[in-house]
């Protein structure tokens, strides 16, 4: 099979062909890929922002799609034949654990899931069977994007009627998040980037206002527009400052929520009075979600028209220009980078 491959930190993934694998162990499952996601966790894991790896050379990615080839003994979840959503939240059924794949004299090693490769050795707990009605393209959203972003909303917040809600980050997690806030009766729903482009796509979905934070100080802006600050803050940015301003930006007695880590050694300030007075934060492991229940919950809402996932797939590539989807990615050229692997086995190519 070809594979993206990170040998060295900083540097360009290797796009190499050849790699072989063994036959899927006891709770591990084979897949044949056919989308692959790039989030800011393989931007960061790529260009060595996470700090050392241990782990040098080894396959990358977390989110994806496609079809199952062949089973380990005691997987029951999933058989060949099925097609599949990938991602790194685990679900119910067995910890395979990870693997090794050979090629070129040389050995790579894997997690219990990686997705920029044609094929993958997967552990049984990081994939859901598809739900019917949701193509393979998008299903690559189901993922992390959408459990991360959306089920922060739905999972931890469950804004009641008449709340206000800002968003930071209108990433693939961002967007995620925004949408799900249109399930529920908000009064104001404020959306936060540096992208003209991302505040107005932001703007298509629902939000009432969009806040170029290149341009304008977020956390005035959100005062002005509030009084003394919104009752929820999504923080999706990765970066440190964006933290602290999404806390800043929330009421005494509301909640700042981020999901997003940034570079390895940076620290947020905050101040601990606003604490004592009330205000909480957070972070999200996955938004909370557990996959086999939120993946279907999920891929009903977009059956319904009611998260809208296909604009967030903005730009496609084959797996040969990885590296250019993920300096895309770092620019904020698109929103969350769509690797085409197989797509003969079901969605649509761009």
């Amino acid at each position: 099979m070809q594979a993206a491959v990170l040998s060295e930190l900083s540097k360009p993934l290797e796009v190499l062909s050849g790699l072989q694998w063994d036959a899927p162990r006891r709770g591990q499952v084979l897949v044949r890929l056919a989308y692959s996601g790039v989030c800011h966790s393989q931007l960061m894991e790529a260009r060595g922002r996470r700090g050392p790896d241990p782990h040098l050379p080894h396959l990358l990615g977390h989110e994806g799609s496609g079809k199952v080839l062949e089973v380990g003994e005691g997987v029951t979840k999933v058989k060949p034949g099925d097609l599949v959503v990938l991602g790194w939240i685990k679900g119910r059924g067995m910890d395979g654990g990870g693997t090794r794949y050979r090629g070129r004299g040389r050995e790579f090693s894997a997690g219990s899931v990686t997705t920029f490769n044609e094929c993958a050795v997967v552990s049984e707990n990081r994939l859901v069977a598809l739900p019917e009605g949701v193509p393979l393209d998008v299903a690559v959203l189901l993922g992390c994007a959408v459990p991360t972003g959306a089920g922060i909303v739905t999972n931890d917040l469950k804004p009641p009627k008449g709340s206000s809600i800002a968003v930071f980050g209108l990433g693939g997690i961002g967007m995620s998040a925004l949408m799900a806030t249109m399930l529920y009766e908000c009064k104001l729903v404020i959306a936060v980037d540096v992208s003209a482009d991302k505040l107005a796509l932001a703007r298509s979905l629902g939000a009432a206002h969009a806040i170029d934070a290149s341009q304008t100080d977020p956390v005035t802006a959100i005062r002005q527009l509030t009084g003394e600050g919104v009752d929820y803050a999504v923080e999706a940015s990765g970066r440190a400052r964006v933290i602290e301003q999404a806390f800043e930006s929330v009421r005494r007695g509301g909640v700042c929520v981020f999901a997003s880590h940034p570079a390895a050694g940076e620290r947020i300030a905050l101040d601990p009075y606003e604490l004592i007075c009330g205000k909480q934060i957070r972070g999200s492991w996955g938004g909370n979600s557990v996959p086999d229940d939120d993946i279907p919950k999920f891929a009903a809402l977009y059956r319904e028209g009611r998260l809208p996932l296909d604009k967030l797939l903005t730009g496609r590539y084959p797996l040969k220009r990885i590296n250019e989807a993920l300096d895309d990615l770092e620019a904020g050229r698109v929103e969350r980078p769509l690797i085409e692997i197989d797509p003969s086995l079901g969605g649509r190519s761009g």
